[in-house]
């Protein structure tokens, strides 16, 4: 159920820590498995922070307008800067579930091209539930379930 849960949302909230305290930005993701991948300039306030301490936390969800129904992905683990073959992937992977970038004007391609790609790989990971009681949650087993092998 999470792992569809992530396939079918293309938005995470990214919470980093530095030295101006703690952030949250809204980056596009896609995942393979339950690891996320993402891009976002190293000049910003979470690459910054990524940069300086790779321990990020992550809310994935709808908009909700029923407690009952809210449903999603929480989650923590390490951060890491993509490069060569591992960038390559994640570029792959984003362009299959982002189709409309190759319509994308020059500009936007040109700055896709440029900016940074990570991983984020979690350590903890819980699927709410709201519908199976007020903020039910089950941790997902990572090992059992996956992660990392590939």
């Amino acid at each position: 159920m999470a792992l569809d849960y992530l396939r079918r949302h293309q938005v995470m909230t990214l919470a980093t820590t530095g030295p101006d305290g703690v952030w949250a930005a809204a980056v596009f993701y896609v995942n393979r498995g339950f690891d996320l991948f993402f891009l976002s300039a190293g000049h910003t306030r979470h690459g910054r922070n990524i940069a300086l301490s790779p321990r990020a936390a992550a809310a994935i969800h709808s908009d909700y307008t029923e407690w009952t129904a809210v449903q999603g992905i929480q989650l923590e683990g390490m951060v890491q800067l993509l490069q060569g073959e591992a960038r390559q992937s994640a570029v792959a992977l984003y362009q299959e579930k982002f189709t409309f970038l190759a319509q994308a004007p020059p500009v936007i391609q040109t700055a896709f091209a440029q900016v940074n790609w990570y991983r984020l790989r979690p350590e903890r990971l819980y699927f709410v539930d709201n519908g199976k009681g007020f903020g039910h949650r089950d941790e997902i087993n990572l090992a059992a379930d996956g992660v990392g092998n590939w």
